[in-house]
């Protein structure tokens, strides 16, 4: 059931008392009464309005965007028909924002079949309303049946928490992953300097990650109510383009700490077996 709303600063919404969402469109001055705007042309013709010039920075990326379009239509000229009509990802991927690490990609899936929240180290912060927002719509909405935290070797963030670089602001949202890197420093201590050890504490931010995900509340609400929903644990090589699982798989809360000291073991021992 939807009914039309006004916002506290005049913008036209459109409150959807199903999802309990609030999809704002902020409206140009003067066009406060506007009516809220559809999904657009099923073609594109709207495309070609205000043409970009050829010398604008982006202009480029503009004429990558048609090509894409007119390469997807003449492959599937159902394709973006089908994107219009339902999004019912099974996948919920919390995963890095580098941008060597492209979700979909990665695991072959078409747009539509996999949901994404990215941001830097994969981090997941009980504070953090974006994270926490993102996982609420796919777990209550969307009824996603897996969330998988995606790390990846060689990661800039986690090795600049392990470094105790200067970055900035930046470095307020390392100290997460620094917080794991000194919850696990004297198995770190034993791993030796450099790449070997930020490979180490990717795999265990990764571990750390899904056990953040797994204490959330609307992680603890889904299993109560006897919602299907797995937590996955994975880092990706940017070296073989390959995922490896980092056997941690966790589809009920009270298996919580034991799988994550299962995870942590395996970890270390692939370290014990090159030695």
């Amino acid at each position: 059931m939807a009914r039309n709303c006004r916002t506290a600063h005049g913008d036209a919404c459109l409150i959807d008392s199903r999802a309990t969402w609030v999809i704002m469109r902020l409206l140009p001055a003067g066009r406060a009464s506007a009516p809220l705007a559809g999904p657009g042309p099923a073609t594109g013709q709207a495309a070609h309005r205000n043409p970009m010039k050829p010398s604008h920075p982006l202009a480029s990326l503009i004429a990558n965007n048609r090509e894409w379009s007119e390469k997807r239509r003449t492959a599937d000229p159902e394709f973006f028909t089908r994107l219009t009509r339902l999004q019912a990802p099974e996948y919920l991927w919390i995963g890095c924002a580098d941008s060597r690490v492209p979700a979909n990609e990665i695991v072959d899936l078409a747009p539509g079949e996999l949901f994404v929240h990215r941001n830097v180290a994969n981090v997941v912060v009980h504070t953090d309303l974006n994270c926490l927002s993102v996982l609420q719509y796919a777990v209550d909405v969307l009824k996603v049946k897996h969330v998988m935290v995606v790390g990846h070797y060689g990661c800039g963030g986690v090795a600049a928490a392990l470094n105790n670089l200067k970055l900035g602001l930046i470095n307020n949202w390392l100290r997460h992953v620094q917080d794991v890197s000194q919850k696990h420093a004297t198995l770190l201590g034993k791993v030796r300097q450099g790449a070997p050890r930020v490979d180490r504490l990717c795999e265990l931010n990764v571990i750390e990650q899904v056990v953040n995900v797994c204490q959330t509340t609307v992680m603890e609400s889904a299993w109560e109510r006897g919602q299907d929903i797995t937590v996955h644990g994975w880092i990706y090589g940017l070296n073989n383009g390959l995922v490896r699982d980092l056997d941690i798989d966790v589809a009920d809360p009270g298996i919580i700490e034991s799988a994550r000291d299962r995870a942590v073991n395996a970890v270390f021992a692939q370290d014990t077996m090159q030695a």
